[in-house]
């Protein structure tokens, strides 16, 4: 097992080209970018990487261009998550192969009722674990409509102790990750939020570590952890504030839209094109997401020209 990772670790996103196959110089230049942004790690094939948009042969040209382009300047984050134990297994194991340093993976569901119970959820992380000696993040988001309570967590992070990170991104995730951090002691190694950041302040001072953001503007979000752990509250607060109108916009508004809007206006790469049933941005929201982003001026504004 490694040491605990902490800190900033975005989602990366996967650009497409305008008639919507991969972009695969788009993909090694946004990886570039994130590593300028001063990130401590990345995550890819996650929801905000649309994962869901993408085939199997896909995601293993991603998964090896990603890990070979990064070449270990920083430690990736593979999302394997699927309701299919076996295939959330199989996608571990890839993963470790190919130089993964953590795993991340939701409970397995697959729509808004089939979901397994708790004696389930326990036994695919197991299996999972049991694929691969990596740490494993569990995902806990309301995308999947499973409810994971404090106490089950805990339960998990002892009885399988490569999951010992947890991304919470659930209402009031600040009260959820202080309960986690109480009730699962030692186990818990790396308490995470996520959501864009919306919530950082709060999660931070509830114990949270690490926050797992978009690839908008990690480099700006990255001094708010830094002051917050030197016990420079003010500091870290005042850094917040700053970007938080950006992050509210992106939150609220775009979604997973807003870095490739970003990335396209900062020449990161040449298209910010969704796959559809995603559209794309209204002009007028993608002009309101521009202004902010120019007021905040993060590095994935300005890292292509």
């Amino acid at each position: 097992m490694t040491a605990a990772y902490a800190g900033v670790f975005p989602i990366a996103p996967t650009p497409f080209t305008s008639s919507g196959e991969l972009d695969l110089d788009g993909m090694r230049r946004v990886l570039d970018c994130m590593i300028d942004q001063q990130v401590d790690g990345i995550c890819i094939l996650a929801n905000y990487s649309e994962q869901f948009l993408l085939t199997d042969e896909e995601r293993d040209t991603l998964l090896a261009l990603s890990l070979d382009h990064v070449a270990g300047r920083v430690p990736v984050i593979v999302t394997c998550s699927h309701y299919s134990t076996r295939i959330a297994a199989a996608r571990a194991k890839k993963a470790s192969t190919a130089g993964a340093r953590m795993l991340m993976l939701m409970p397995p569901y697959h729509g808004a009722t089939l979901h397994a119970d708790e004696k389930g959820v326990l036994e695919h992380f197991a299996r999972v674990a049991d694929a691969t000696a990596l740490p494993i993040m569990v995902q806990d988001a309301p995308l999947s409509g499973v409810t994971l309570p404090v106490s089950f967590l805990a339960r998990l992070a002892r009885e399988v102790p490569q999951v010992c990170y947890f991304k919470v991104e659930v209402p009031h995730a600040a009260t959820k990750l202080r309960a986690l951090i109480e009730t699962g002691g030692s186990a818990i190694q790396g308490p995470f939020d996520g959501e864009e950041s919306i919530t950082l302040m709060a999660d931070l001072d509830a114990g949270a570590t690490g926050t797992m953001p978009s690839a908008l503007l990690p480099d700006l979000i990255r001094p708010v952890l830094q002051h917050h752990r030197q016990g420079r509250r003010k500091e870290a607060m005042a850094a917040y504030a700053r970007i938080l109108p950006l992050v509210n916009y992106e939150n609220r508004q775009c979604g997973l839209r807003a870095t490739k809007a970003v990335m396209m206006e900062g020449g990161v790469i040449k298209s910010d094109a969704v796959r559809h049933p995603l559209e794309a941005l209204h002009p007028a929201t993608r002009k309101g997401l521009l202004e902010l982003a120019r007021e905040a001026n993060p590095l994935a504004l300005r890292w292509g020209k």
